[in-house]
């Protein structure tokens, strides 16, 4: 099999997957999770042809895999692929361009910097801010939060870049205590240690609580959520942000998922004041539907984060918004073209109905539990219901039952100490037949499990 053939035939398996995300069952079996130790077997002393290579990934690997990128998976906030945002990755993977600079791809370049100038104006952040395609929101909230540091020290006299952090003033860090895993994840890999940083009271929403802020000033970072991970709930950036930067503070925004609530009129207000903040973080592959491996760092101060991710050489070199100065990776692949392609095809109005419709059925899925006697402790503000049975026991039955049943999926979770599930929405492919489907079989299970 020559290499037309056998990319021919990767690319039917692969139609021929998504073909059947409808139908395939959301979470796999026991038997085709064991079947995967066909994979155990020793490096080869001569290589197998290519096209049973392509055959063994598919025919055991696809049947152990979780449909996420189907209709009925409603777990962690994960989108489908957009179509055209699969194509794209697939042509920018023929390309195989280093895009860390113009030289290396002009074309990935220039699509990039088109990608990041049509995510500040869907999101209307501001139009001078740089834009940074990473691997995930972790690792664009740690450059987010590197240029933070670095802005903040070098006001203070201290070059942190060239002289490094021993002996340096502290930087105090305030994050709400709900804030999400991954941005303690950045915060420890930066040497912020855990027990150091101050955790904000929040309410029963979890939102931070301004009147219980710790006093901030000119060496403060402080943190803030667009979109609690359980609730879906925002904080009073328009309350919160201007206090910040009146006494000198940096102010970063983890908006993973409910940044995108900015792209509709109908629910901007959640995120009223939010464009005041000097950095922000988001994600590709939850509500713009782009395949995975695709997030975004936006910084206020291009040259904020361009001073610490600057990673020029003698043999390298280029300008300021070059990705590889904007981002934590020097050889890269061009992650921000599903982006464009995603908002290309899409368009403002596109995202803006991905938004609400997801919007409108979680409300459906709230209304729909409460009257069935499930305990819904959320308002449903965005896209996330959460959800309890009529006790801890129930609640966990419930969670188990519906993963086993291999019609939908969706994951568990601890609120207020007690266990819950989580319902996401956020597959372009979840129609109002999946929803009723969802529905249908929680109140067939019923609150008590």
């Amino acid at each position: 099999m020559n290499e037309d053939q056998l990319l021919q035939e990767a690319d039917r398996r692969a139609r021929d997957y998504v073909a059947g995300a409808d139908a395939r069952r959301v979470f796999p079996t026991e038997q085709a999770i064991a079947a995967l130790s066909a994979f155990d077997e020793p490096l080869p002393e001569q290589g197998f042809p290519a096209a049973e290579t392509i055959a063994l990934m598919d025919n055991i690997g696809s049947p152990a895999t979780v449909a996420s990128n189907g209709p009925n998976y409603f777990g962690f906030v994960i989108g489908a692929s957009l179509p055209v945002a699969a194509a794209a990755e697939r042509l920018a993977i023929a390309w195989d361009q280093c895009a860390s600079t113009e030289d290396g791809s002009p074309a990935a370049y220039a699509i990039e910097r088109q990608a990041s100038r049509w995510l500040l104006d869907v999101l209307d952040l501001p139009r001078s801010s740089a834009v940074a395609f990473g691997t995930s929101a972790t690792a664009c909230g740690l450059s987010c939060l590197a240029a933070a540091r670095a802005d903040l020290l070098a006001r203070q006299g201290w070059d942190v870049v060239n002289d490094g952090l021993y002996g340096a003033p502290e930087v105090k860090v305030v994050v709400p205590a709900s804030t999400h895993v991954t941005v303690r994840k950045a915060l420890q890999v930066l040497g912020f240690g855990w027990n150091r940083v101050i955790k904000a009271p929040v309410d029963d929403k979890g939102r931070i609580l301004p009147e219980l802020l710790p006093e901030m000033d000119a060496n403060t970072l402080l943190i803030l959520q667009a979109g609690e991970v359980n609730t879906g709930e925002f904080d009073d950036f328009a309350s919160v942000i201007p206090r910040a930067k009146a006494a000198g503070a940096w102010v970063h925004v983890d908006g993973a998922f409910g940044l995108w609530a900015r792209a509709a009129p109908q629910l901007r207000h959640l995120t009223l004041g939010v464009e005041g903040a000097d950095s922000w973080t988001t994600d590709g592959h939850k509500w713009l539907n782009t395949p995975y491996d695709g997030a975004m760092a936006v910084c206020r101060d291009p040259q904020a984060l361009a001073r610490v991710m600057n990673s020029d050489a003698a043999y390298s070199s280029a300008s300021a918004d070059a990705q590889k100065n904007l981002t934590l990776e020097f050889s890269r692949r061009a992650r921000g073209i599903p982006i464009w392609a995603a908002l290309r095809s899409l368009g403002k109005t596109g995202v803006e109905d991905l938004v609400t419709r997801h919007h409108a059925q979680a409300a459906r899925i709230g209304v729909a539990l409460g009257e069935a006697g499930f305990e819904v402790l959320n308002r449903v503000v965005l896209n996330q219901v959460l959800v309890r049975g009529t006790d801890d026991a129930a609640t966990l039955a419930i969670l188990a039952q519906v993963q086993n049943s291999g019609r939908s999926w969706f994951g568990g979770t601890v609120w207020q100490d007690r266990p819950a599930f989580r319902i996401s929405l956020s597959s372009f492919r979840t129609e109002e037949r999946h929803v009723d489907q969802l529905i249908d079989l929680l109140v067939r299970i019923g609150a008590r499990g």
